[in-house]
């Protein structure tokens, strides 16, 4: 029989055994309504804000500045929309190897409000080029910028710090998606001039269907969501309370042992390369990903030296191996399309060619790296 090895950590993480016992615990005893008078709802109340508490103090803000969403995308759409529609945003910076999360919500608002949307520029490799950004930022309208901390397809990592400062030089707005970074790099937002975050738990071993946006004290954000005054009237809606203990229990662990846990996927990542490049003559690595400087340590895009006859096949005949790995975003599984992110940075002759990620989490091992590898080699 073969193996079952899961290389598909950015699409989603495998929970936390913890976690999910804490989870459980909550379901079965702390069944209150959160919004309810009576004890049940008060003893619930008090645990989302003991998560809240604990999840503002990892990213040093204030409390009353995390705001639980059902996850990453709908605090996409929750920034986005209300910059839009309620702060006087005119005009969204971004590029075009953003989730989708964030891409097809600019249209969205581009073809319903008008809004003027510009590109940033990006180099070969697919790092945003800061100068043209800031050549960008020189304008007279009311301005948000939407870049991604972490690529989730290639992993590139973006100078967070610096944009914000850009940003905050030339009084423009900025959100960043955050899914594929927070729980797994220390942010410091008293550090970073940033207004808004958006952060998924199933991403750092936590649970699904869970999430948050940070959102700057005072910036005057509407509600997406209508209804109750839940979330300080930003997120109506009965809260799921198990979640969002469980999202703030997994990143406590996250940070707990970061260290530990990073310098073990480094690792791996490091053993990884050296075996691809060995074994799979002609690979390339797409963006940064084999730059453990310049990308995230979770994360390796190949290009593979293989037939493009195996492009629309490769993930399922590596599924019959018991491999799970993907060619990008989960959100596009099942799709005949070619990644948006690598149609913007391989010529087209490489565009041709599988390309594969492999995500990496602690749960992984180099005997399950061997195996990848050996079945690759099959198709050489």
């Amino acid at each position: 029989m073969n193996k079952k090895v899961y290389f598909d950590n950015a699409a989603t993480t495998q929970i936390r055994e913890e976690v999910a016992a804490q989870i459980t615990k909550v379901m079965l005893e702390n069944y209150g309504n959160a919004s309810s008078s009576h004890s049940f709802g008060r003893t619930s109340k008090a645990l989302i804000e003991s998560a809240r508490k604990s999840i503002a103090k990892h990213l040093n803000v204030a409390a009353g500045e995390i705001v639980f969403t059902a996850g990453g995308t709908e605090a996409d759409n929750l920034v986005l929309k209300s910059a839009v529609k309620d702060l006087g945003v005119k005009e969204i910076i971004t590029s075009k190897i953003e989730h989708h999360a964030v891409l097809h919500t600019v249209e969205a608002l581009q073809k319903e409000f008008n809004i003027n949307v510009k590109y940033v520029n990006l180099t070969a490799s697919g790092e945003i080029d800061y100068s043209h950004l800031e050549t960008l930022l020189q304008a007279t309208n009311k301005q948000l910028v939407s870049l991604m901390h972490i690529n989730n397809e290639i992993g590139n990592i973006l100078d967070i710090k610096k944009v914000g400062a850009l940003c905050k030089a030339n009084n423009a707005l900025f959100h960043s998606d955050t899914v594929q970074s927070v729980g797994h790099y220390n942010l410091d937002l008293k550090n970073i001039s940033i207004d808004f975050m958006a952060v998924s738990a199933h991403k750092f071993h936590g649970p699904k269907g869970v999430g948050f946006a940070y959102i700057k004290k005072n910036s005057g954000l509407k509600p997406l969501i209508i209804g109750g005054e839940q979330e300080r009237g930003l997120r109506a809606g009965t809260e799921s309370i198990h979640n969002i203990v469980g999202m703030a229990e997994a990143l406590n662990y996250a940070y707990k042992n970061l260290e530990l846990e990073r310098d073990y996927i480094i690792d791996l990542k490091t053993y990884l390369i050296s075996s691809i490049t060995e074994q799979l003559p002609g690979v390339k690595f797409n963006g940064n990903s084999d730059n453990l400087n310049t990308s995230t340590y979770t994360i390796v895009n190949v290009c593979l030296p293989f037939s493009a006859t195996l492009t629309s096949t490769i993930l399922f005949q590596l599924d019959l191996k018991g491999i799970a790995c993907s060619r990008g975003s989960a959100c596009q599984s099942g799709s005949v399309k070619p990644s948006h992110v690598l149609a913007q940075i391989l010529n087209t002759e490489d565009q041709k060619k599988p390309s594969i990620r492999f995500s990496l989490s602690k749960y992984n091992t180099k005997t399950e790296i061997d195996y990848v590898v050996n079945v690759l080699k099959e198709f050489l």
